[in-house]
């Protein structure tokens, strides 16, 4: 049940111009959660997305809405071909531990947006942006779209090497309403979802406003995820031009879980299915623990914490004029703000990852329980604070045979990340909670700030060389100057493989990044696209791969001289039908394959440096490209219409992604050439049966995933499952009440199955991380509109 519509334009219905290389369409029939215009056939998957010269998929609202109401807009296109996207939650909300694959690429190597608005790359920590269900609230998108080749030329994103996910906002409604939905479920789950809309007012305005609020138990400890969340939107019309207006305020809080550490037996110990945490159960966490803090020895590193928790606080904003200076000619400018205030908390033992070398640097010869208030408990936080603000302006230019656009995005961000330790007070355990940051730290171990200017401008051209030829051609450039300091460094000796955090300036410039494509009807319902594209990854500014995180002024030195940008060339070749016919109970096939071929260049890996770096950096850490990744694949879906009753959609995908390179680590040789891509299956395959008779209409979800390696050097692997989830809702009879009253089931893991359920690489062998599959849990929606 997944609305499948994109094609080439200058805007979509939102109002969101973008260049005309390729774009999604989102009709009426998207917004009203329509794939088909055939009153004949059950409004279910359509994998059609005529006229775009690379693979575009789109879910429209109420499809989301029908796998989970409230689902993030990530958790969505799990169901699309080629994507992995695994998280702790039902909803997709949860951070700390997704897991997204797309053709190879990792969630860090694709581009994101929403409503045009940069998102950043999505890591733990975010840097440079948020997630798409911090930017909106899931019941108020429109649709999401996944590029899932290459990303538009327009996209806003510094790291979109393989592909893009643009998430769009829904415009206010013509008429005065509302609506109303709530969920309550399993493990205490309550969501509220309230929207006004004005209608239209004071000639051709109208705006909404809405609200949400969640909350649910973990399954298997004692903390709640949830936090409120409101958006707002404001559409200006008239002849020359649409001013839109939009702001979004999310306050989260996200418990954590922990991973389960698989490795040698002495250092993985006892292993659990999953690693609860224990607050509030605070008299069991001090029994936990041995006199000095030490966790019992025969948990090695599947240690229990007191708790974890992810904190969020964001206000995103943008305002965005499009100008009709002619009827062929469009120009769109946007700015934008966004502000984050989030912070990373671990309440756990102070004898454990080498925790007792670093604080007793800074508490020289003291108990260091009695140090950190008697509990045996540390907090340490990492603090973040980001301060984005940007401006994107395009000019979109139609004549009889050619659609030309240029743009240019630009955005300065400043940044900061701290790292703090706090006590945990044995006499006061109700001021530790994972609900509030702690306050009067003890250790502020670092302070790492920095800013960053990034200017990308584009220009495309699309030739319809004949009604059915269409070639499309252009180019972007990249262009980032980012700075970095620490104000606070940490003491000498007290972090391991730091000497020194680096200071200083790094610029990385890419003049030329082209595209081309095609598109040729070869039929009216068949039609062929082919598309090139190469990106670019810019360096992070914060986090793991981040020049600034190695641990010596040199190693910085070394990285500003010798290392590149990630980059990729990625091509595909595909061709998609749509056909309606009268066979028996069949009455159309709707279907897409397509193949792709990508080069990923510079891969960047942090690493021990080579003995004769290490003379120099003296034994930090430093950040290599360590060869390149050769990827071959292919997607095959389809939907199989069967009148308005019952429709099939199956989606198949197989990727091949292989390290080219062998690289060293220190003196070692570690062995990647040959060996597949960690955490990337190699097949999938996704299946939705939807049926609709009268009031009553459901849906079943089935997604099988292959083998996982676990390693760099394929030495470890996590078993492949399958999974299924399933929905059933009754439109009630009460139209002169509410409109489009319904009630719906959802069922997460429907057979209840148990297992490892996502992995989590950070070793070249030997060592991995898992977490482990939710139970079966179940959720009642009522919602309405009035």
């Amino acid at each position: 049940m997944l609305a499948v519509l994109s094609a080439m334009a200058h805007a979509d219905n939102n109002g969101v111009t973008t260049s005309s290389n390729a774009t999604v369409a989102a009709t009426a029939a998207a917004q009203a959660g329509s794939a088909n215009n055939d009153p004949k056939q059950l409004d279910v998957v359509s994998v059609s997305a005529k006229n775009s010269a690379r693979s575009a998929v789109s879910l429209s609202d109420s499809e989301i809405q029908k796998i989970l109401p409230g689902t993030s807009p990530l958790q969505a296109i799990q169901t699309l071909p080629g994507v992995l996207y695994r998280t702790a939650d039902p909803w997709g909300n949860n951070e700390q531990n997704t897991s997204l694959f797309v053709h190879g690429f990792n969630g860090q190597q694709l581009g994101y947006t929403m409503d045009g608005v940069p998102l950043g790359d999505q890591q733990y920590g975010n840097y440079n942006g948020l997630t798409p269900q911090r930017a909106i609230i899931s019941e108020d998108v429109s649709n999401v779209t996944l590029f899932s080749g290459a990303g538009d030329l327009a996209t806003a994103s510094t790291s979109n090497l393989g592909g893009s996910i643009v998430t769009f906002s829904s415009d206010p409604a013509a008429t005065m309403g509302g609506r109303f939905a709530q969920t309550i479920g399993s493990y205490a789950t309550t969501r509220t979802y309230a929207r006004f809309d004005t209608g239209r007012f004071g000639g051709d305005n109208s705006a909404y406003v809405s609200i949400m609020h969640q909350d649910q138990r973990a399954w298997d400890f004692d903390g709640h995820q949830g936090g409120t969340q409101l958006d707002g939107k404001f559409v200006h019309h008239d002849k020359h031009g649409t001013f839109t207006f939009y702001a979004d305020y999310s306050d989260k809080v996200e418990p954590n879980e922990d991973a389960n550490y698989h490795g040698t037996v002495a250092g993985q110990g006892r292993m659990p299915y999953t690693r609860a945490f224990m607050y509030p159960n605070f008299q069991q966490a001090l029994s936990y623990l041995g006199a000095n803090g030490a966790p019992p020895a025969a948990d090695g590193n599947n240690y229990r914490n007191y708790y974890s928790d992810a904190q969020r606080t964001d206000y995103l904003t943008y305002a965005k004029y499009e100008w009709y200076i002619t009827d062929a000619i469009t120009w769109s400018n946007q700015v934008y703000y966004h502000r984050d205030e989030g912070a990373g908390v671990v309440a756990g033992p102070i004898q454990v990852a080498g925790l007792p070398a670093l604080f007793a640097v800074y508490f020289p010869h003291q108990n260091l329980k009695q140090v950190f208030g008697g509990s045996g408990y540390a907090i340490r936080t990492t603090e973040y604070d980001i301060n984005r603000r940007g401006w994107l302006s395009s000019l979109n230019w139609t004549t009889d045979t050619n659609e030309l656009s240029a743009g240019v995005w630009w955005e300065h961000n400043r940044l900061s990340q701290d790292r703090r330790w706090y006590p945990l007070n044995v006499n006061d355990p109700d001021a530790a909670t994972p609900y509030a940051r702690p306050a009067d730290p003890l250790i502020t171990q670092y302070e790492d700030d920095a800013r960053s200017d990034v200017i990308q401008p584009y220009i495309s051209d699309l030739w319809h060389v004949t009604p059915n030829i269409t070639l499309q051609a252009g180019f972007k450039s990249s262009f980032q100057y980012a700075d970095g300091w620490y104000p606070v460094e940490p003491l000498p000796k007290s972090t391991v493989g730091v000497i020194q955090y680096p200071s200083g300036s790094i610029d990385s410039h890419k003049v030329f990044l082209p595209q081309i494509g095609a598109t040729w009807d070869i039929t009216q319902h068949d039609e062929l696209f082919v598309n090139a594209q190469q990106n670019m990854r810019q360096f992070a500014t914060a986090n793991n791969l981040s020049p600034w995180s190695l641990g010596s002024q040199q190693a910085f030195d070394i990285f500003k001289q010798n290392v590149k940008p990630e980059t990729a060339w990625v091509y595909e070749l595909g061709l998609r039908s749509q056909h309606d016919f009268d066979v028996g109970p069949f009455t159309g096939l709707d279907s897409q394959v397509s193949a792709y071929h990508v080069n990923f260049s510079n891969r960047l890996l942090q690493i021990s440096p080579t003995p004769v770096i290490s003379s120099i950096v003296g034994g930090a850490s430093i950040i290599e490209n360590v060869g390149s990744v050769t990827t071959n694949g292919a997607d095959v879906a389809a939907t199989l219409h069967m009148g308005e009753h019952l429709s099939i959609y199956n989606a198949v995908s197989y990727n091949d992604s292989k390290y080219n390179d062998n690289y060293f680590s220190g003196a070692a040789l570690v062995p990647t050439a040959g060996k597949k891509v960690p955490g990337s299956p190699e097949w999938m395959d996704k299946f939705i049966i939807s049926a609709s008779y009268g009031r009553f209409s459901g849906q079943l979800i089935g997604d099988a995933v292959g083998k996982v390696y676990a390693t760099y050097t394929n030495d470890l692997s996590m078993a492949g499952y399958f999974l299924m989830s399933g929905q059933l809702s009754y439109a009630l009879p009460i139209d002169d009440v509410f409109h489009d009253a319904k009630l719906s089931l959802n069922v997460t893991n429907l057979t209840n199955r148990k297992g490892n359920y996502q992995v989590s690489v950070g070793a070249a062998s030997g060592t991995y991380n898992t977490y482990p599959m939710a139970p079966r849990q179940y959720f009642f929606t009522f919602s309405t509109k009035f």
